[in-house]
């Protein structure tokens, strides 16, 4: 009976193991050339083939505003904003974050954490929202599987808040 269990928890925790992966982003803010420019504010998400929100991955904005003053306009980021933002209480420790300048911005999330850990097998889409007083709002999505079954890269392009997108997962 005791080795029956200790096989069943071995095999438990090899599955587990085996559905470890990780995901990398890899998201570029373009220069602009206008009169008046702010740093956007992002959301970065993943949802389910409902587009549903399952988990968020980092939000960027204006933290360092006294009284977290930045959170009020963060429902300009508005697909994001309905999906999950409304039912938060910000700063969320490990996903809220300062604006971004222009440029290429690296984010790496272990399988063996939230959100990751819960995903089910399954369709999803890392989502990437921009928003930018005196400027454009733009949303970009990645669609892929997990858990991944090999490395991958997976590209989207933006066409003015957004540049070039990536994903990179790894089983």
């Amino acid at each position: 009976m005791r080795k029956l269990l200790l096989s069943a928890l071995l095999a438990g925790l090899i599955a587990r193991t085996a559905q470890a992966a990780d995901l990398g982003l890899n998201i570029e803010i373009p220069r602009l050339d206008v009169a008046e420019y702010h740093r956007p504010y992002v959301a970065i998400w993943l949802e389910n083939a409902d587009q549903n929100a399952v988990g968020d991955l980092a939000v960027w904005y204006d933290v360092a505003k006294k009284n977290n003053e930045g959170a009020e306009w963060l429902k300009d980021i508005r697909q994001w904003w309905r999906r999950s933002g409304r039912d938060q209480q910000f700063p969320v420790d490990g996903v809220s974050g300062a604006t971004r300048p222009a440029g290429k911005h690296e984010l790496s999330f272990a399988g063996t954490q939230k959100p990751l850990a819960e995903l089910k097998p399954g369709r999803y889409a890392v989502v990437v929202e921009a928003a930018r007083e005196v400027g454009g709002r733009e949303l970009v999505r990645v669609p892929f599987d997990w858990p991944p079954s090999k490395a991958e890269q997976l590209t989207a392009k933006g066409e003015h808040e957004l540049g070039a997108i990536a994903v990179n997962l790894k089983p």
